[in-house]
């Protein structure tokens, strides 16, 4: 095999195994994990079980490629973020209901002790309360308006934010996330007054 075909046939398995990823993504949205099954994931993208197969071993890694996917396209360079593009991010968000389904079906299933996304989960909210943190005390400095330490209050932001999307996918037309979160950066910034 050339070069130029090893390159091709990587290029090829790479798209596949995206595809695979997307496909997933909406399967998880639709049944949770728990109910989504391989054999439901390649039929969705034209392929036998086996054939999934060959590009994720298991169910559990493809779970862990739909959820390094999703947090790639929510990543931020560090020290980047700040309280206004997080008002963006909520707005992105709402634009992407299959993603944002997935997610919360996914840490909610995560709470149980054999779940194989717990792990991911329990890291990932370290890393994102230490985020929020910096991103308060960027703001805030050492202490907020109302007193509390940036690390003290990080948990109460990455709440809200679950929270909108969680009362968002219950119910869209009530429920308008971007605007909820610029409302709580109001409340916030009143406090200082």
């Amino acid at each position: 095999m050339s070069y130029g075909d090893a390159m091709t046939a990587r290029t090829r398995s790479e798209e596949r195994r995206a595809e695979i990823v997307r496909a997933a993504l909406e399967v998880i949205a639709e049944r949770g994990y728990r109910g989504a099954s391989l054999a439901a994931v390649a039929e969705r993208v034209g392929l036998t079980q086996q054939g999934l197969l060959h590009h994720f071993p298991t169910k559990e890694a493809l779970l862990v490629a739909v959820l390094q996917e999703r947090d790639r396209w929510d990543a931020m360079p560090a020290g980047r973020l700040r309280l206004d593009l997080l008002a963006s991010l909520v707005e992105y968000n709402a634009m992407r209901p299959a993603i944002i389904q997935t997610f919360a079906a996914l840490l909610g299933e995560s709470v149980t002790e054999d779940h194989p996304a717990r792990a991911y989960f329990t890291e990932r909210y370290v890393g994102v309360r230490a985020g929020m943190a910096e991103v308060l005390r960027a703001e805030y400095g050492d202490r907020l308006p109302g007193g509390l330490t940036p690390e003290r209050a990080a948990p109460l932001v990455v709440a809200l934010l679950d929270g909108l999307q969680y009362q968002w996918l219950l119910d869209p037309e009530s429920v308008d996330m971007a605007s909820a979160f610029r409302d709580f950066l109001t409340l916030l910034d009143e406090s200082t007054g």
